[in-house]
């Protein structure tokens, strides 16, 4: 019992280390130009596709779980959150390599814009703790505790999975 105590802290404090590490890298990161290459502009499509592509599969892996299919959604989970760092990498070598692109949208558009971005960013950051304290006690048994949080991580996954989308498809035309 000592010892699933002290396994658990010791995750707690790497989840808060990686959530606090992770936003503040990338923001670093933002500053940073990588020498010499050029600006690739192939990749928002194809991590705002990673981000549909999660989003499909967070509600098919609460299908599956609710259909007792608990090893189907395991493997799902993990894809989603292999697709997740995916994304992140991407995301990360795009603004490493490239400007921000402004929006250039008017009217009642550009408050939807605005709104849909500002939410994906936060709830981005706020989501990682919740994301990774729900697969942990997934992987360590604790499903009593899983299914609490993952009440909560669930959609604010989903709703970033999804808003990642709009915002492209907000913005696009202006890349």
């Amino acid at each position: 019992m000592k010892a699933a105590l002290q396994q658990n802290k010791k995750y707690t404090i790497l989840i808060w280390v990686f959530s606090i590490a992770i936003p503040f890298v990338v923001a670093v990161l933002f500053s940073v130009r990588i020498p010499g290459v050029e600006r690739m502009g192939f990749l928002p499509p194809i991590y705002a596709t990673i981000n549909g592509i999660t989003a499909i599969i967070l509600v098919t892996a609460v299908y599956h779980i609710r259909k007792g299919n608990r090893k189907t959604h395991e493997l799902l989970m993990k894809t989603a959150i292999g697709l997740s760092v995916l994304f992140l990498v991407l995301y990360m070598i795009y603004h490493m390599t490239s400007d921000s692109t402004l929006y250039e949208g008017e009217g009642v558009l550009r408050y939807i814009y605005y709104f849909v971005l500002i939410t994906h960013i936060l709830l981005s950051i706020v989501v990682i703790p919740f994301v990774l304290i729900t697969f942990i006690r997934a992987i360590s048994g604790q499903f009593y505790k899983h299914r609490k949080i993952a009440r909560y991580a669930y959609p604010l996954w989903l709703y970033v999975a999804v808003s990642g989308v709009i915002v492209y498809l907000m913005i696009s035309p202006y890349y």
